[in-house]
């Protein structure tokens, strides 16, 4: 996975190659993980509590004076952010013009820095934003910083996942009170989008609209959910009723019962993250 709008470490400047601390931000939400082999499970995760009323960028520089991970001294991070996507084809991808097209596809966003994350393996840049003052706040904080978006990893991994079986496979990412909907064709993305919605029936309804409209087969086909499913018991009926095949993806059988997966809370994109990585 490439990352583009990184840092730049100063000439002479060195860094030394310690673990980078990553910072997971979703909309409302806000963690920092690392790799530690002195733990069982080899991550330390450490969620933080978002205060509503202030900006992310303020509960950002309130988590780093506040969380027990900061106090190692990082001078290098990742972060994955959670920002609508706009999916480009790697070949026709202008890197100048990112902004623009970004800006007329997604309103709203005017004003955010705009970056991008190139997956290879799907032929695709994702272009997305994350908010200026909360970058100000990450660049000034560490030397050398990569972005990417947050479903990166999960795309990656899920992908790879596509080859089992020679059923067309759709899949829903149910994160962060929004599912991203996804699918492929060869070497590429069939479909990607994303829907605000944590309730089961908003569920149904836009992943059965994404099944027609791709002409997904109702008893051939697979469907296949992961992450935080609102209301479980009642999606898994209410989609049975038009799908055959619709699956669970259960992270700890997924991962062969990594001990990642016993982390509680710990979101399917970080545990791809890290077990792909």
């Amino acid at each position: 996975m490439q990352e583009i709008g990184n840092n730049i470490i100063p000439s002479g400047q060195q860094i030394l190659k310690k673990p980078r601390l990553t910072i997971r931000i979703g909309q409302h939400t806000l963690s920092f993980s690392a790799l530690d082999t002195a733990r069982a499970n080899n991550i330390i995760y450490e969620p933080y509590t978002v205060r509503s009323g202030i900006s992310m960028a303020a509960n950002l520089r309130e988590a780093f004076r506040e969380i027990n991970l900061q106090s190692s001294g990082w001078q290098r991070a990742m972060v994955l952010t959670d920002s609508p996507v706009l999916m480009i084809p790697v070949e026709e991808y202008n890197d100048g013009l990112k902004e623009t097209l970004y800006n007329h596809a997604i309103t709203g966003r005017e004003g955010e820095t705009v970056m991008s994350t190139v997956l290879p393996s799907l032929n695709a840049v994702a272009v997305y934003s994350i908010n200026k003052d909360l970058k100000l706040v990450i660049d000034d904080h560490f030397a050398d910083v990569r972005f990417s978006h947050v479903c990166a990893p999960v795309w990656n991994h899920l992908y790879r996942r596509s080859f089992t079986g020679v059923r067309r496979k759709l899949y829903a990412y149910f994160h962060d009170k929004k599912m991203d909907v996804f699918g492929y064709q060869q070497n590429r993305f069939k479909f990607s989008n994303c829907f605000d919605t944590n309730l089961a029936p908003d569920a149904v309804y836009f992943i059965l609209n994404v099944w027609k409209q791709l002409a997904f087969d109702n008893h051939r086909d697979e469907l296949h959910l992961v992450g935080e499913l609102p209301d479980r018991e009642a999606l898994m009926k209410d989609l049975h009723s038009f799908v055959q095949n619709v699956y669970v993806i259960n992270p700890k059988a997924e991962f062969n019962r990594a001990p990642i997966t016993e982390i509680k809370g710990l979101p399917y994109d970080l545990i791809t993250y890290y077990v792909k990585n």
